[in-house]
């Protein structure tokens, strides 16, 4: 009976974390975006009192603040292009991250925690801080600069800030380490003898990688590819910081509609789409692959 209960709650604990800290505020946002706008504070309505004004709240629902998102360029835009920064930077840290975590993974086993530990280390620093540092390195009169002066490499400095490069540089660096552990997970408990076996029956080192390692790796490659994409869709503080202002990403658009226009029923819709364009296509893939495990 014991174990029972204290099963029950174990199980329970994570759904509770769930319902606090994900479901209850997804609840809050959506009402927000089916509100109107108000000079008030906060600024919108309905705001729900006693349960004998819930029914004038829900009247007072509205769903322009999707149609206006719909019909708007800005935000169009403003999605597609973030979609856009995302899908490259998350093969930019494929292809950066995946030789790294192979590399940790075939090394010396007194080797791999101090190779985990370099990995981590930039999180002991402020994110801010690491970002702020990129554009020293980057701006005209920066490191990178004047280090290529130095080997006479270029005769006029680069124009790297304020540029969709900038942006590349700083998602890249900022979130390597999400591509790399979980690649290096994967590949780290992966049976060596598969790869003899490989060498034994006469192929070569390309094909054995291609055949045996990158597919048993996969599932650590789907998800470092969802820990970069989903954050750098929304990523706010690195386009502002290396974009300039002529950067277009959905999380600075939601960011000026909430403090700068105070429009919150807007940037509420904002998110709530953003989520669902988020969410909807990883649970429909997640049921695919549940599906293709129950048929194996």
């Amino acid at each position: 009976m014991g174990k029972g209960v204290f099963r029950r709650v174990a199980i329970g604990l994570p759904y509770l974390w769930l319902l606090a800290l994900f479901l209850i505020p997804f609840l809050i946002v959506l009402k927000i975006s089916v509100s109107t706008i108000a000079t008030a504070i906060p600024p919108y309505t309905p705001t729900f009192g006693d349960i004998s004004t819930w029914l004038d709240g829900i009247r007072q629902f509205t769903f322009e603040n999707y149609l206006w998102i719909a019909s708007d360029s800005l935000y169009i835009t403003s999605y597609l292009e973030s979609l856009k920064i995302a899908a490259i930077s998350t093969v930019l840290t494929l292809a950066i991250g995946y030789p790294l975590a192979y590399g940790m993974a075939r090394a010396p086993q007194r080797m791999k925690p101090l190779l985990l530990m370099l990995v981590i280390l930039p999180f002991w620093t402020s994110f801010l801080i690491r970002v702020y540092a990129w554009i020293g390195i980057l701006k005209p009169e920066g490191l990178l600069n004047q280090f290529l002066f130095f080997l006479g490499v270029i005769d006029a400095p680069l124009i790297i800030t304020n540029t969709p490069v900038a942006i590349y540089i700083g998602i890249v660096y900022s979130y390597l380490p999400f591509m790399v552990l979980p690649i290096f997970a994967n590949l780290d408990k992966m049976d060596g003898r598969l790869l003899e076996a490989a060498a034994d029956l006469g192929s070569t080192p390309l094909r054995a990688f291609w055949t045996i390692t990158f597919p048993l790796s996969l599932r650590g490659v789907l998800a470092g590819a969802f820990l970069v994409f989903i954050p750098a869709v929304g990523e706010f503080v690195i386009p502002d910081l290396l974009g300039g202002s002529r950067t277009l990403m959905i999380g600075k658009t939601l960011w000026m509609e909430f403090f700068n226009n105070r429009d919150w029923p807007v940037s509420s819709a904002v998110a709530i789409i953003l989520l669902l364009i988020l969410v909807v296509p990883i649970v429909i893939f997640q049921r695919i692959q549940d599906r293709q495990e129950a048929s194996r």
